[in-house]
């Protein structure tokens, strides 16, 4: 057996190898206080580009973070370079809690749901009146999907010199949505963002709508100092547009304190992640009614309690029509 001295070398002493690596893992992580607040932009292909005090960072996500991804919208802590400059990349360590979220899945059978935008005060719903024709049946599934992250809903119609809007707002009157009604003149003279401006104060607003609806133009009107790249036509065979925006990109209103979201044309909108608990809450007035509703009431059956409250006179019948009218957009696809 042999034994060491005080001044025993290194290479002398047996140690038993780290199957790991090297250094040992620990599961202590760094807590990042001294990181920097921002906001993401937009996301590409795993680059993340923030605002951190008023210029824009590149990032990527943290190791750490694990599956947790970082979306418009949201506030983050970042560390490493923050200058902005070329080629220059920081670190997103954490992802601050989201106050809203816009989600949507691929289709109904899709159980993977999408968060969309994050940290959104309000939701556009874009469509034209013609050219495309418009679709209900996805603004009541864009309008469940706002009630269900906390987001307020606004309508913006499009092309009403090709259509009169008074049949589609119809629809939504016992909602109590607002809406702006906008031409395709409005829209060249930047009349209609002026009138969609006024709804944006203050407000992070996220833009969405199927192609071909004029949304990008609209965007491009309210923030002409960062124009996208665009704009699409309808194809004459199919109704629908062409695809104009690729990503979702935040964009800060210059006139007034808010911020505009503009999202990629959706051709459909999945509606698999929603629990009807939730949209409930859209619906005020027929909230206390449910008290009495059985255990996951869908507050479409019999036993639903909301009969019998508005029956006594606690709501008006239209409203529980359009609060069942939106949540069977459920169990209904767009096109049905």
């Amino acid at each position: 057996m042999r034994r060491y001295g005080k001044h025993t070398d290194e290479d002398d002493i047996r140690t038993r190898p780290n199957r790991r690596g090297n250094r040992p893992r620990t599961s202590i992580r760094p807590k990042h206080e001294d990181a920097a607040e921002g906001m993401v932009l937009t996301v590409d292909r795993g680059r993340l580009t923030c605002l951190v005090d008023g210029r824009t960072v590149m990032a990527m996500k943290a190791r750490e973070l694990g599956r947790k991804a970082a979306v418009v919208g949201d506030r983050v802590a970042l560390v490493g370079d923050l200058s902005g400059k070329k080629d220059t990349l920081a670190r997103i360590v954490r992802i601050e809690e989201r106050s809203s979220v816009l989600r949507r899945t691929a289709d109904d059978d899709d159980p993977y749901e999408r968060v969309v935008v994050a940290n959104a005060d309000q939701l556009a719903i874009v469509t034209a009146l013609a050219d495309p024709e418009p679709r209900p049946r996805l603004i009541d599934r864009c309008l469940v999907a706002a009630y269900d992250g906390g987001l307020d809903p606004l309508l913006v119609l499009t092309k009403s010199d090709l259509a009169p809007p008074e049949k589609l707002l119809e629809l939504y009157g016992d909602l109590d949505i607002p809406y702006v009604v906008t031409s395709r003149e409005e829209l060249e003279t930047g009349d209609a963002a002026d009138r969609v401006r006024e709804h944006l104060d203050g407000k992070a607003t996220a833009f969405v709508g199927h192609s071909g609806v004029g949304k990008t133009t609209l965007v491009n009107a309210l923030v002409p100092e960062d124009r996208r790249r665009m704009t699409g036509h309808v194809n004459a065979v199919t109704g629908r547009g062409r695809h104009t925006t690729t990503s979702a990109l935040a964009l800060p209103l210059q006139e007034a304190d808010g911020w505009v979201i503009d999202t990629p044309g959706v051709r459909s909108f999945g509606l698999a992640h929603i629990d009807p608990s939730r949209v409930i809450h859209a619906f005020p007035d027929l909230e206390p009614g449910t008290e009495g509703c059985p255990r996951a009431c869908s507050h479409d059956e019999p036993d639903c309690a909301l009969d019998a409250w508005v029956a006594e006179g606690h709501a008006d019948p239209a409203r529980l029509y359009s609060l069942r009218r939106l949540l069977a957009t459920r169990e209904r696809r767009e096109g049905d």
